[in-house]
C-alpha cells in the first residue's frame, strides 16, 4: 500500500475524526442565560393597544368633564361684569317654577336647569313683590335676592324741608332705582288721593307731605309712599293743634300750610320765622298784596314760563301764584314745609312794641306793625319795617347782600 505524503493535501477528514477542543465563553455572554429565546415582538402589541386606548378614554373623559364643569360654571357665574340693579316683580300667587320662567325670560339666568339645580331640591319659598336684581350676576347672589321678603329690603331716602313734590321726585327716581320721578308726580297730582286737609278740586298735595327722612321697602309703591308722608304731615299737625289754632288766626288747615311753605321758602334763620309769620298775617288782614318773590318762582316753574325769564318781566305774568298781582294767598303752597316753619305759621310774631326802634317816629308808635322785610346778610337773616319808608331805606342799606345759603 503506498503511504500518503504528508507533505500533500489530505483529500478527506472525517469531522467526528477530529480531537475535542475547548470553546472559551465570552466575559459577556453569562453561561445562566445560554439557550433562553427572545420573545417575538408580535406578542407585546395587544397590552401596547390596550395601554393606548385605556389612556385616550381617560384623557377624552377628562376633558369632557372639564367642559361641562366648565359650561356649568359658567351658567352659575357668567363672565363680565353685573349690570346696575333693575326692577323685578314677583306676581301674587307665583310659585317656584313660575319664578324661575321669569327669571329666565328676562335674563337673569341663562339656563332653567342649572339654575333649579343648583338651587337643589329645597326650592325656595319666594314672596310676591318687587326686588332688585342684577343681570349677569352670580347664581348665588340672585338667589340670595330673592330669599329677603320685599318688606325686609328697604332704602332711606330724605327729603329736606322746603322741597316741592317735582324735588322730591327727583330725589325718590335718584335714590330709589325702581321708583320713577314721573309716576310720583302723577300719583301726587292723582284726585283720587286722599289728604286729611286737601281741599276739594285741588289737584296737588303740595304742602301735604312731610319732609322727612324715610325708609321705602321693596314692596312700596309711589302712592303707598305718598300715603306715608301725608300720614306723617297729619301726625305733626295733630301734634301742633293745627285746626285750633287755625281757626284762631282765620285760616283753614290747608291755608296754615300755605303760610307754612311760603315761611319755609323766605326764612333762612330760625329767628326770622315767626317775624315774617306776622308780617304774611298782617297784610292778608289789611289786604296788602304778599309781593313775595319765592311765590312768583313756583307759579313760572308749574306754569311752564321760560325760566331765563327776567324777574321784572315774570312778576308781570299772571298765574294762581303771583303775589305781585293777586291779593291774598297763593293757590297752593309751594313747598312742602317742616315743623318749624308750620308752627311759625300757627304762632306768629308778635307785632314790635311801641319802644322799638321802627315804631318810636311813628305818629302813633302803638299801631306798629310788620309789614315789610327785606334780605340783610349773607347768613339770609332779614330786616323788618313797619313802614314803606323804612322799607326802601333797608333797602339802600342792605342793596347787593347776597344770601350765601342754599
Amino acid at each position: 500500500m503506498t503511504q500518503l505524503d504528508p507533505l500533500l493535501p489530505e483529500a478527506h477528514v472525517n469531522v467526528d475524526d477530529r480531537p475535542a477542543m475547548d470553546w472559551p465563553a465570552d466575559p459577556w455572554d453569562p453561561t445562566e442565560q445560554t439557550g433562553s429565546v427572545e420573545r417575538l415582538r408580535r406578542q407585546t402589541r395587544p397590552i401596547k393597544w390596550f395601554v393606548y386606548t385605556s389612556m385616550v378614554l381617560v384623557t377624552a373623559v377628562v376633558l369632557i368633564a372639564g367642559a361641562v364643569g366648565w359650561w356649568y360654571l359658567g351658567k352659575i357665574n357668567p363672565q363680565g361684569d353685573p349690570s346696575a340693579l333693575q326692577s323685578f316683580t314677583v306676581p301674587e300667587a307665583a310659585d317656584f317654577d313660575d319664578v324661575t320662567e321669569l327669571l329666565f325670560e328676562e335674563g337673569y339666568i341663562s339656563d332653567v336647569g342649572v339654575w333649579k339645580r343648583y338651587v337643589g331640591e329645597e326650592q325656595v319659598d319666594i314672596v310676591n313683590g318687587f326686588y332688585q336684581l342684577r343681570l349677569n350676576d352670580h347664581m348665588g347672589n340672585v338667589l340670595a335676592r330673592l330669599r329677603i321678603p320685599p318688606a325686609q329690603t328697604s332704602t332711606s331716602v330724605t327729603f329736606p324741608e322746603g322741597f316741592t313734590i317735582e324735588r322730591m321726585a327727583r330725589r325718590v327716581d335718584a335714590v330709589i332705582e325702581r321708583m320713577d320721578e314721573a309716576e310720583f308726580i302723577a300719583s301726587a297730582e292723582n284726585p283720587s288721593v286722599f289728604a286729611r286737609w286737601l281741599p276739594p278740586g285741588t289737584d296737588t298735595l303740595e304742602g301735604l307731605l312731610f319732609p322727612d327722612t324715610y325708609s321705602v321697602s321693596n314692596a312700596d309703591t309711589e302712592p303707598q309712599l305718598l300715603d306715608r308722608m301725608i300720614a306723617l304731615m297729619e301726625r305733626v299737625g295733630e301734634q301742633e293743634d293745627l285746626e285750633a289754632k287755625a281757626r284762631q288766626l282765620g285760616y283753614t288747615p290747608y291755608e296754615v300750610l300755605i303760610v307754612a311753605s311760603l315761611i319755609e321758602r323766605e326764612a333762612a334763620v330760625a329767628v326770622d320765622r315767626a317775624k315774617i309769620s306776622r308780617v304774611i298775617l298782617n297784610r292778608t288782614f289789611v289786604g296788602m298784596n304778599l309781593e313775595i318773590d319765592a311765590s312768583v318762582y313756583y307759579g313760572r316753574n308749574r306754569s311752564g314760563i321760560d325760566p331765563d325769564l327776567p324777574f321784572s318781566a315774570l312778576r308781570q305774568i299772571d298765574t294762581p301764584w303771583n303775589t305781585y298781582l293777586r291779593n291774598g294767598l297763593p293757590a297752593t303752597p309751594i313747598a312742602n314745609p317742616g315743623r318749624a316753619s308750620i308752627r311759625a305759621a300757627l304762632n306768629p310774631a308778635p307785632n314790635p312794641a311801641p319802644g322799638d326802634p321802627i315804631c318810636v317816629d311813628l305818629p302813633n308808635p302803638s299801631e306798629c306793625f310788620y309789614f315789610f322785610y327785606v334780605l340783610a346778610n349773607e347768613d339770609g337773616g332779614h330786616a323788618f319795617a313797619a313802614t314803606f319808608e323804612q322799607h326802601e331805606a333797608n333797602i339802600r342799606e342792605f342793596a347787593g347782600i347776597e344770601f350765601g345759603g342754599g
